[in-house]
């Protein structure tokens, strides 16, 4: 188990960038029925790890809103596709990776 870096010289990368990151939330997020019925709305906010590979694991909810947006957002950050891994010294490593996940109802 190596090092899992908070701060690097390179952050890791969605591909396409933050934009593209955004993009891929909106078009993927299935706003939970029950948070709809409930008018629940705000930011959830999910760490994850950006492995070496690019790969995301260790998915977790550091703040929820309920009715089931926590769930949406860990499913929507487990089906993005691989990012580019951070650098520190120019070698790819493991780093913690902080992401508000918004949900409001148009």
């Amino acid at each position: 188990e190596q090092v899992i870096f908070q701060v690097v010289e390179q952050d890791p990368e969605f591909p396409g960038g933050v934009e593209a990151l955004y993009k891929f939330i909106q078009s993927n997020i299935k706003y939970p029925q029950l948070a709809k019925e409930n008018n629940i709305t705000g930011r959830v906010f999910v760490t994850f790890v950006v492995e070496k590979d690019g790969s995301v694991t260790n998915v977790r909810v550091l703040r929820d809103i309920g009715g089931g947006c926590g769930q949406e957002a860990v499913r929507i950050v487990k089906a993005m596709p691989k990012w580019t891994p951070g650098k520190q010294r120019g070698k790819a490593v493991r780093v913690q990776y902080n992401l508000p996940v918004n949900f409001s109802l148009r």
